[in-house]
């Protein structure tokens, strides 16, 4: 059985056979922390990533990476946020990519990317980051998908090993509950509340949900 996505006001809230963490989750996590994701790499990621390697090095500034940016609008408000960093937003999505917006500011640069490959050729070139992103990623809330999402995912150990404050945000609670054990098990901790509002939302889904009355959750740890 698929799960449904119901109406709430003008968004859909997120309903799903699972009901708790997935009983599965925490034997993927320890399985994955014992082996090495050796999949090659496709030759498309590795030049998206050779392209952000040379901005990266020509900016020399502390990193961000907005992990699955969509149209990029959360990009651009971080890169305004922090003006003494460089920020990056990868998506996998050229026509989200784009979609052009007004007044994109200098230490603001979007990469199309598969974030398995990019994140897994950041840690092999060395990259730490000072934060780091992921906002509302799709949480396949199919109980049978579990490894599909990030966490329950080979590449979770590249996306540990770049470091720095690492913050999701979700309207799905589970997805959020399921995160935080997987940071535990890697023995990182990691505090979980619910999203205040926002007057100036990151995203598009963050504007929508929260327009709904869904209720948000936002992770946030520091990974060393």
């Amino acid at each position: 059985m698929s799960y449904t996505s119901l109406p709430t006001g003008n968004s859909r809230s997120v309903t799903s056979r699972q009901t708790g963490i997935h009983q599965a989750l925490a034997a993927r996590v320890e399985r994955y922390r014992r082996t090495s994701f050796r999949r090659p790499f496709a030759r498309h990621s590795q030049q998206a990533f050779e392209v952000a390697q040379r901005i990266v090095e020509a900016h020399g500034l502390p990193l961000i990476l907005d992990a699955g940016c969509g149209v990029g609008d959360s990009t651009r408000a971080l890169a305004r946020q922090f003006p003494d960093h460089l920020v990056l937003g990868v998506d996998r999505s050229a026509n989200r990519l784009s979609r052009q917006r007004p007044n994109t500011p200098s230490n603001c640069h979007l990469i199309r990317a598969n974030l398995i490959d990019f994140w897994r050729l950041a840690r092999k070139a060395g990259w730490q980051l000072a934060r780091h992103y992921l906002l509302y990623p799709n949480p396949y809330p199919k109980p049978q998908h579990l490894t599909r999402r990030f966490h329950a995912h080979p590449v979770f150990q590249d996306l540990l090993a770049l470091g720095g404050i690492f913050e999701c945000r979700s309207n799905w609670r589970i997805y959020i509950d399921e995160l935080q054990l997987a940071l535990h098990l890697h023995g990182i901790v990691a505090q979980v509340e619910q999203l205040t509002f926002q007057p100036e939302p990151l995203t598009a889904f963050e504007r929508k949900y929260q327009a709904s009355g869904q209720t948000l959750w936002r992770l946030v740890a520091t990974i060393e």
